[in-house]
C-alpha cells in the first residue's frame, strides 16, 4: 500500500510567526496534537502540543511566544508514493508517531501517522514501529535540546 492510500490530507499549517497560543487552540478544535509549520509554501518545522509545553511553558516562555521559539525545525518527512513498510521502518527509526507527506514535487500533501497505518491494514508493522519509537531518547527527545 502507498503511503497516499492512507495519510490524512487537508492538512492545516502554522505559520512560525503565529503564537503558541493560537496555535493550541487550533489543535484543540482540529483534536490534534502536531502541525506543520509552514513559511511562504515551505515546510519549515513541526511543532506538537509537547513542544508547547516542554518547550515552551516549562521553561517559562508566555502564550505570545512564536512558533518559531518551540518548534522542531529538523522536518523528517515521507512521499505520497512511497510504500507504507518503508515508511513505518523509517519512523521507528526516526522515533517520530507521525510524518509529513509530500508530493514529488515537495508540497505538503498530508500527514500520516501510526494510527493511520494501525487501522488501514498494517497494525503489526505499525506495533513493530512503536516498538522502536517508544525506546528512551533519540533525537526528538525534549530534554535533548
Amino acid at each position: 500500500m502507498k503511503v497516499g492510500n492512507c495519510m490524512t490530507r487537508n492538512v492545516q499549517v502554522a505559520n512560525p510567526e503565529q503564537s503558541i497560543r493560537e496555535v493550541a487552540q487550533i489543535m484543540g478544535k482540529l483534536d490534534a496534537g502536531v502541525m506543520p509549520v509552514g513559511d511562504h509554501d515551505r515546510l519549515v518545522g513541526m511543532i506538537t502540543d509537547r513542544d508547547i509545553a516542554i518547550r515552551g511553558v516549562a521553561l517559562g516562555m508566555g502564550p505570545d511566544t512564536k512558533v518559531r521559539d518551540v518548534m522542531t525545525p529538523e522536518v523528517k518527512y515521507c512521499f505520497d508514493d512511497e510504500d507504507v513498510e518503508h515508511v513505518l521502518e523509517n519512523m521507528g527509526d526516526l522515533q517520530v508517531r507521525r510524518l509529513p507527506v509530500l508530493n514529488r514535487e515537495k508540497r505538503l500533501v498530508g500527514i500520516i501517522s501510526l494510527g493511520d497505518l494501525a487501522t488501514n491494514g498494517e497494525a503489526a508493522e505499525a506495533g513493530d514501529a512503536l516498538s522502536d519509537i517508544s525506546k528512551p531518547g533519540g533525537e526528538h527527545s525534549q530534554t535533548a535540546h
